[in-house]
Order: C-alpha cells, then sequence, then structure tokens
C-alpha cells in the first residue's frame, strides 16, 4: 500500500476507533442521564460498523488466501447488521434487547474479520497484533446471539443464561476494539509518514 492510501487507512482506522469509543461514552451517560443520548448511542453503532466495513475493504489485500474475501464479507455483513440493529430500536419495531442482540451479531462479524487480519499480517506489531487477535475474539461471542434473534429474545428479564455469553463481545467492541483501531491507525499513519520520506 503506498504512502499515501496507507495514511487514509490509517485515518479511517483512528476515526473507526474514535467513533466506537465515543459510542460507549454516550451509552454511559445514557444510563446516567437518559436520552436523546440513547438515540445518538445507537447512530454511533451503526456509524462504527459502517468505519469498521469500510476499513475491512482497504485492508482486503492483507488477508491471504481464498479467507480474505470471506472475511471481508463477514465484515460487510456485520456492518449492514450494526445498521439494522440501530434501526429497530430507534423506529420502534422491537426493543432494546433485541435490537442489541442485531447489534452484537453484526460486532461478531466484524469481529470474526478483524481475527482473520490480526493472524494474517506478520508486518504488524507484535502487541497490535496480540490485541487484535483477543479483540477478535472477544466480539466473536457474538455470534451466541443468532439463536436469540431467531427466538425472537426481546426481554432482558426472561432470557436464558447463555445469552450473556454473547454479551461479552461488548466488552470487545466498546472497550478493546477502539484500542485496537487508533492503535493500528496511527501506526499506519506514521508508516505513510516514512515511505514518503524514503520516496
Amino acid at each position: 500500500m503506498k504512502g499515501t492510501g496507507r495514511q487514509l487507512t490509517g485515518l479511517l482506522a483512528i476515526a473507526t476507533g474514535a467513533v466506537s469509543a465515543g459510542s460507549a461514552a454516550l451509552l454511559a451517560t445514557y444510563f446516567s442521564v437518559g436520552d436523546p443520548f440513547g438515540e445518538i448511542n445507537d447512530t454511533g453503532n451503526a456509524l462504527t460498523g459502517v468505519l469498521s466495513a469500510a476499513l475491512a475493504w482497504r485492508l482486503r489485500h492483507r488477508i491471504r488466501g481464498r479467507i480474505s474475501d470471506l472475511a471481508v464479507g463477514g465484515a460487510a455483513l456485520g456492518g449492514a447488521l450494526t445498521v439494522v440493529g440501530s434501526w429497530l430500536v430507534m423506529s420502534q419495531e422491537t426493543g432494546f434487547f433485541l435490537a442489541g442482540l442485531v447489534s452484537s451479531l453484526g460486532f461478531a462479524g466484524i469481529g470474526t474479520w478483524l481475527l482473520a487480519l490480526n493472524l494474517s499480517d506478520p508486518a504488524m506489531p507484535r502487541g497490535l497484533r496480540s490485541l487484535g487477535i483477543a479483540t477478535g475474539a472477544l466480539m466473536a461471542l457474538g455470534l451466541v446471539m443468532a439463536p436469540g434473534i431467531v427466538l425472537g429474545f426481546d426481554d432482558m428479564g426472561s432470557a436464558p443464561a447463555w445469552i450473556w455469553i454473547g454479551q461479552l463481545g461488548w466488552l470487545g467492541t466498546y472497550v478493546a476494539y477502539p484500542a485496537w483501531a487508533i492503535w493500528f491507525g496511527v501506526v499506519e499513519v506514521r508508516r505513510s509518514r516514512v515511505s514518503a520520506r524514503v520516496a
């Protein structure tokens, strides 16, 4: 990837991490203050998903073999599901719990891409790569939500215990993923500057 392209990718990664972290902060504010921070959080979740899908597309050549198409496709589908999840709750088509299951499944798709990327890119700094693998695995726990969506679980109080395993994926989305994305973005921007000086 050329210097300018690498810099754009880095800035996109930083923006993705910043929006994800901001969404987490908005959720915490919502629980303390109430609306309109809930709807802003939902919008942030959808935007994080869209930015993540765009980042996956830009980094598609860094995943080796046929798994690249599957991983990027998973991120694209995941990004779309985060938009659907946000729309469901903002339009009041469902309650917040079922909509959250849909969004969590979407971020799980993004997590599987992140896992594949970090397992496939040996040029990534070791610490960053380790964080990416752990983050992707944690986000991928949201795959557990799929049966809950099919069964239409929309009541937190009556949801079965196993559904809470998938809720752990939000720790990846709101805590570890922003850290990875911003760190990755900074590395990319620095490498683009080095490439520019060498050229």
